[in-house]
């Protein structure tokens, strides 16, 4: 019988553990976990935050019994402390002091990510708080309690950072939203999407601070009372920093590891890293963007861990499969505001030094005629100038249109050129689109 060892038991550890118990036999599995628990969805923990779900237990959909019942053995709240590579052991010890050696066939790395806490004066202050895990939103929601806790302030306006602003709005606190970018969400859209998102979060309350660089933290009795930046001091009860995160591959800390300058470990098209036999799924591991000609780069999110993670399960046990590369497509939804994205925005394109033509069409969502549940949504379109090819898209609403991202997010992969796109048979029914759509009509009007 093989042996696999599984360090991580998140969604990219749980897609590959998952994928060799229901498709093979013949291989143990073991795991390791550092944590309490499996599968927490952060991307839900603003919800429950926001109290827009009526708790957290909607956010887990693997246990330890469920794996266990397949046969595979779970050591959780037992961090790995090194990997003998060459020996092909693994070393680990849980929270009672018990120590573990595992050899393995193959091993899986799968140790996700870490947030990035820069140091700053008064950072360790009570009530400054990061929250990636289950148990860090936990920790906030009981601090919200606390009738004391008037106004927090977010730092970071990225995706989860804006996430979070609403849900301590929607939680009843005057919300600050800081960051050093000219707007919000300034990696993931193009500045006209930004400033939407940026509009709405301003018409809902959220006090922003755009252009502003965090410079340290103030408190009394050791909570946090002030936070400094380089253009103001601002009175705050909590602080959430979340201003990114960092592949946490300091276990694979051999000079065998071939890793991208952030520390991710690379890894080919069947999730293999350098060294042989040892796989990396998700966070800590590269990925192949297909906006940028498949090269191997750094796109954290829980779709593409779980795509690994399947990924490497069925080559670890024979069966030969490819990762077709990803696009980064994502999506946000804020106080209704809807907007998603695939592939590379016109500044990010620019940025990589790729000539690039856009083009954008706002329109309704469905037919003229129809008079409710219609509003407006703007998409853009980047393309290649020289080849034609589609090289990513943004859509924008209050109308959930977000499925129709998807298309693009094949064309990218496909590489569809936008003149395929005009004539593409994309059907008409008022109660969904119009007849002159706006993924048509950009298509049309492209240069």
């Amino acid at each position: 019988m093989s042996k696999v060892v599984v360090i991580g038991a998140n969604h990219a550890g749980t897609a590959t553990i998952n994928t060799i118990l229901d498709n093979y036999e013949g291989y143990e599995v073991e795991a390791f976990d550092a944590n309490s628990n499996i599968s927490f969805l952060g991307c839900g923990m603003a919800l429950w935050i926001g109290e827009q779900i009526s708790g957290p237990s909607g956010l887990f959909y693997q246990t330890k019994e469920q794996f266990e019942a397949k046969g595979a053995t779970i050591h959780m709240e037992c961090p790995v402390e090194r990997v003998d590579f060459d020996a092909k052991v693994v070393y680990a010890r849980d929270k009672d002091g018990t120590a573990y050696e595992a050899s393995y066939d193959k091993l899986v790395l799968a140790t996700g990510s870490l947030p990035i806490l820069p140091r700053f004066e008064g950072g360790d202050l009570e009530n400054i708080q990061q929250v990636k895990l289950f148990q860090d939103a936990q920790e906030v929601v009981d601090k919200l309690e606390d009738p004391a806790i008037k106004t927090v302030a977010v730092v970071g306006a990225g995706y989860i950072g804006v996430e979070l602003a609403e849900a301590f709005q929607r939680n009843g606190r005057h919300t600050l939203l800081v960051d050093m970018a000219p707007t919000c969400m300034a990696n993931n859209f193009d500045p006209e999407f930004s400033e939407m998102m940026a509009r709405n979060l301003a018409e809902h309350g959220i006090e922003a601070h755009y252009g502003e660089g965090v410079d340290h933290f103030e408190g009394v009795d050791g909570k946090v009372t002030k936070l400094v930046t380089d253009k103001g001091a601002y009175d705050v009860d909590m602080v959430c920093v979340c201003i990114g995160f960092r592949p946490n591959s300091a276990l694979a800390d051999s000079d065998a590891f071939e890793k991208l300058g952030n520390g991710a470990l690379v890894v080919d098209r069947h999730q293999m890293t350098s060294v042989e036999d040892v796989y990396a799924v998700g966070d800590c591991a590269t990925i192949f963007n297909n906006s940028l000609d498949g090269a191997p780069g750094y796109i954290a999110l829980a779709s593409n861990a779980v795509r690994s993670g399947i990924v490497a399960g069925h080559n670890i046990c024979g069966t030969a499969l490819e990762t077709p590369g990803v696009q980064g497509s994502s999506g946000i939804c804020i106080f209704d505001l809807k907007m998603v994205s695939t592939g590379l925005t016109e500044s990010a394109a620019k940025r990589a030094g790729i000539e690039v033509k856009a083009t954008t069409v706002t329109g309704p969502q469905k037919a003229p005629f129809i008079e409710h549940d219609n509003p407006d949504a703007t998409c853009k379109i980047v393309y290649d100038a020289q080849t034609r090819a589609i090289l990513g898209a943004q859509i924008a609403s209050t109308y959930d249109m977000h499925g129709n991202i998807n298309l693009f997010s094949l064309a990218v992969e496909k590489k569809v050129t936008i003149d395929e796109l005009k004539l593409l048979d994309i059907f008409f029914l008022p109660h969904f689109n119009a007849p002159y759509n706006y993924i048509t009509m950009a298509a049309l009007q492209a240069e």
